[in-house]
């Protein structure tokens, strides 16, 4: 993993932290969704986000439900369904890919805009990625790096900042 890397990425999460906090103050029901080793932040911040938060946070991340909805959607398709049967207007959706080109989270964006379900928006490596360059969601973070360690353990700081006391 690349440290320096990572340690610029921290320095940054600092200025994004209040603008965090204050979105999501302003939802009780959260859905997280990310692909592969973000689905695994999904789950982890879901929980923590209920358990110290406060908050009716989901991840998109049982194997049964997710094997469904690739089986009878197609896996570019799955997290869009599984938002259409869970996400309304009073839900914040936390959309999380690494490169930011993962079809099944753009089409999940897609969905989100389209009527009008607020969005943040994680990516990383190129930053013209498909997910950074999205016209809409509230926030978006974009890590400058194209190493999965540093990509991911910067979602995964960034989305923790928000528990606990700062040091």
């Amino acid at each position: 993993m690349k440290l320096k890397e990572l340690e610029k990425e921290i320095r940054r999460i600092k200025s994004y932290k209040p603008y965090l906090e204050k979105v999501i103050n302003e939802y009780n029901n959260i859905i997280i969704i990310g692909n592969g080793g973000s689905n695994s932040i999904a789950s982890h911040i879901a929980q923590d986000y209920t358990k110290m938060l406060d908050k009716r946070a989901i991840s998109f991340s049982d194997p049964s439900r997710l094997t469904c909805y690739i089986n009878d959607y197609g896996r570019d398709l799955a997290y869009m369904e599984f938002l259409r049967d869970f996400a309304d207007k009073d839900t914040l959706v936390i959309l999380i890919s690494s490169s930011g080109d993962s079809m099944n989270i753009l089409s999940s964006a897609v969905y989100c805009k389209s009527i009008d379900i607020p969005m943040i928006l994680l990516s990383g490596f190129n930053k013209d990625n498909q997910l950074n360059k999205f016209d809409g969601g509230i926030m978006k973070y974009w890590v400058d790096s194209h190493d999965y360690g540093v990509v991911e353990t910067a979602h995964m700081v960034m989305l923790h900042s928000i528990i606990g006391e700062d040091d």
